[in-house]
């Protein structure tokens, strides 16, 4: 008898710690998480406890082996992945292995304006926090100008090739849609002419005038005179603005992009143009104006003859003086 009761306090000491560790391990899987508020969290390349302690450093979990001992109860539902995922406030342990097998990994936008230089581009890209890696400035006006999203560890030399591809991709759509009638020839020859477009006003209503009026010079065999190409030229192609109002050595300077100097379009882009001066380009405004002069607040004034032209940039004077 005594033997016997040797025997069974052993076993029913073990029933109760397995039934205790049982309901522990209940709770935990269906009822709320520790963490405050929803987090980004980095998990790491690596077996169960690695994974474990990540979670726990985080506060997303309270219990590695509990959480070890979910995982491998429940191992048939997925493989836990590394990456960043975004762990829910107070999220189960059910909660937080789903996230690891299914939820899509953070991704993290990096914005590329319109209008800027490539050395300008990578420089952002170059800062893109998540991203790794170290890129050159690209050919000049060579990505499509948007928001772009990566998870972390993205090398940044793919973030170029997706902006690259994005640009092949829209100005094809864009050239199988231009308009009857236009003075430009190539896919190239109308990313050099947004990128012209782009820089000459910040307002989207305006593109498709400034366009209107480039391409009745081009068609007249009338020389650009555009203001960025100058800008252009005397930079090196590095900025799109001067410290200095534009010189007549500049406006004499001996560039290919020097479009005061040379007729037709510059040898290549001044900038990386966005959606709406592709557009623009592919779809001028019906108007025949040959100059615009700006007004001081955003926007220009359009003009079919010299002499208006004169007028207009002597009222732009007296106003702004």
């Amino acid at each position: 008898m005594t033997q016997w009761r040797r025997l069974v306090l052993p076993l029913w000491t073990l029933v109760i710690v397995l039934g205790i560790l049982r309901t522990a391990i209940q709770e935990s899987y269906n009822g709320p998480g520790p963490l405050a508020v929803s987090k980004d969290v980095t998990i790491p390349h690596g077996g169960l406890p690695i994974i474990a302690r990540a979670l726990d450093r985080a506060g997303v979990i309270r219990h590695p082996l509990i959480f070890e001992i979910a995982a491998y109860l429940t191992r048939h539902q997925g493989k836990l992945r590394a990456g960043e995922f975004r762990f829910l406030a107070h999220g189960s342990l059910r909660e937080t292995l789903n996230t690891l097998r299914t939820a899509p990994v953070v991704e993290h936008p990096i914005t590329l304006p319109p209008g800027l230089t490539a050395t300008q581009i990578a420089a952002i890209i170059n800062h893109a926090p998540h991203a790794t890696g170290h890129i050159g400035a690209p050919p000049q006006g060579s990505i499509l100008p948007q928001t772009f999203d990566y998870p972390s560890g993205t090398p940044r030399a793919a973030i170029l090739a997706r902006a690259q591809a994005a640009l092949r991709r829209t100005l094809a759509a864009q050239w199988a849609q231009r308009a009857p009638g236009l003075p430009i020839t190539t896919p190239d020859q109308a990313l050099i002419l947004a990128s012209i477009v782009q820089l000459e006003t910040p307002l989207r209503t305006e593109l498709p005038k400034i366009a209107a009026v480039y391409e009745n010079r081009l068609k007249r065999g009338m020389k650009l005179q555009a203001d960025p190409t100058v800008i252009f030229a005397a930079t090196g192609g590095r900025a799109t603005a001067l410290d200095h109002p534009i010189t007549m050595a500049d406006l004499n300077r001996d560039n290919p992009y020097n479009t005061y100097k040379f007729n037709g379009l510059p040898p290549g882009p001044v900038c990386a143009p966005g959606l709406h001066a592709i557009r623009a380009v592919l779809h001028p405004a019906p108007i025949n104006a040959l100059y615009f002069v700006a007004t001081g607040h955003g926007g220009h004034v359009f003009a079919r003859h010299f002499k208006t032209q004169l007028a207009n940039i002597a009222r732009y004077r007296a106003a702004n003086p």
